[in-house]
C-alpha cells in the first residue's frame, strides 16, 4: 500500500471506524430486506486503474466490510475512457445496493469535460457517503533547478512548451490541477496523460517527467525521502504533514485544488447515512480529511463541484484528449 506510507496504525484505525460506521448503516428500503442486507456479495466498482490509491482503498475497504457484515463486497476494477467505462457499468446495475461505486471529482469534472457521455451523475446516481479529501502536493524531480514556485514559473516562461506535468489522465484532480495552474501561472507546460497515477508517478520520481500534482497522502513519503522536490500545497492553507511546503496560493493568489473520493450508487438506490468523526482525526495524521455528511449534503456537495469544475475546464480549455 505505497500510497499511504507504510499502512500506518492510524490508517488502519481509520479505515476500521469507517467500515463499522458503514456496517450500521440502514438501507431505506423494504424493513425485512433491509435486515437482511447484505444477503450476498456485494460489488464495488472501480472506474480506475488497478494498483492506483482508489483500488487499493477499495480493496482495503472491501476487506474490513466484508469481516463486519459477513458478505464478500468484490473490487471490481473497471479502468477506461478517463472512468466512463467503470461509472457506465456502474450506472446500468440494478438499483438493490449490491453496487457501488467509488467515485473521485473525476467525475464531476467530467460532467463538462466529456458531456456526450452515456450518464449524468444526478440524473443516474444516488449520493451514499463522501470518504475523504485531501490536498495534492506539487512535486519536480531532483534535477529541474527550480526550488520554488516562482523559480518554476520563470524557468516555464524562459522555456514555453520544453517542461511536462504528469497526471493520471484526462480529468483527473492531478490533470485539472495542472491546468488551473497552467492558466493561472500564464506558463505552457506540457500534459502527460498515463492510464494511472502509479506510472505518472514511477515516471515522476524518475526524471523522465519533471512535475506532477499528486495527493499528499500519496506522495509524502516519497518527499521525506528525497526522491522528489516539493515545491507547493494545493490547499488554501499548508498541510499539516508537510508544513514547511508553502501553498501554491503564496505565489500565485487564488490557486486551489483538492482530490476527494466517495461512494455512489445507481439511481434507485436508496441512499445511507455515514457520519464518525473520529474519521477526521485518524485521517488528518496522513494528510487526509475524513469527509461526513449525510446522502444529501453529500449530493450537493457533489452538484456544486461540478459547477465549480465547469468553470476551470472553461477558462483551462482542457479537452478530453489533451
Amino acid at each position: 500500500m505505497r500510497w499511504i506510507p507504510a499502512a500506518t496504525a492510524a490508517f488502519v484505525r481509520a479505515c476500521t471506524v469507517l467500515v463499522a460506521a458503514l456496517a450500521l448503516t440502514a438501507w431505506r428500503v423494504d424493513t425485512a430486506l433491509a435486515q437482511d442486507y447484505p444477503s450476498r456479495p456485494v460489488k464495488i466498482i472501480v472506474p480506475f486503474a488497478a494498483g492506483g490509491p482508489a483500488d487499493v482503498y477499495a480493496r482495503f475497504l472491501g476487506q474490513r466490510l466484508q469481516e463486519a457484515l459477513g458478505q464478500p463486497f468484490v473490487v471490481d476494477d473497471r479502468p477506461g475512457g478517463g472512468s466512463v467505462v467503470g461509472t457506465d457499468a456502474a450506472a446500468k446495475s440494478a438499483p438493490d445496493g449490491y453496487t457501488l461505486l467509488l467515485m473521485s471529482n473525476t467525475h464531476t469534472v467530467n460532467e463538462s469535460l466529456m458531456p456526450n457521455k452515456p450518464f449524468a451523475l444526478t440524473r443516474d446516481f444516488v449520493p451514499v457517503a463522501p470518504i475523504n479529501y485531501s490536498d495534492l502536493v506539487m512535486v519536480v524531480h531532483p534535477s529541474v533547478t527550480a526550488k520554488t514556485v516562482a523559480e518554476f514559473i520563470a524557468l516555464a516562461k524562459a522555456q514555453p512548451g520544453k517542461l511536462n506535468y504528469a497526471s493520471s489522465g484526462p480529468g483527473t484532480p492531478y490533470h485539472m490541477a495542472g491546468e488551473l495552474f497552467k492558466a493561472m501561472a500564464g506558463v505552457d507546460i506540457v500534459h502527460v496523460p498515463y492510464r494511472g497515477s502509479s506510472g505518472a508517478r514511477t515516471d515522476v520520481i524518475g526524471g523522465q517527467v519533471q512535475m506532477m500534482f499528486d495527493a499528499v497522502t500519496t506522495m509524502r513519503e516519497h518527499v521525506t525521502a528525497g526522491q522528489v522536490r516539493a515545491l507547493g500545497m494545493s490547499g488554501k492553507t499548508r498541510s499539516t504533514v508537510l508544513p514547511d511546503v508553502p501553498t501554491v496560493a503564496e505565489t500565485v493568489p487564488g490557486y486551489e485544488a483538492t482530490i476527494w473520493i466517495g461512494l455512489i450508487a445507481p439511481k434507485g438506490t436508496p441512499p445511507a447515512i455515514v457520519s464518525r468523526p473520529e474519521v477526521r482525526r485518524d485521517w488528518a495524521a496522513q494528510g487526509a480529511v475524513a469527509m461526513t455528511m449525510t446522502p444529501d449534503e453529500f449530493g450537493k456537495y457533489i452538484a456544486d463541484d461540478i459547477v465549480k469544475w465547469e468553470r476551470i475546464v472553461k477558462i483551462s480549455g482542457a479537452k478530453p484528449d489533451q
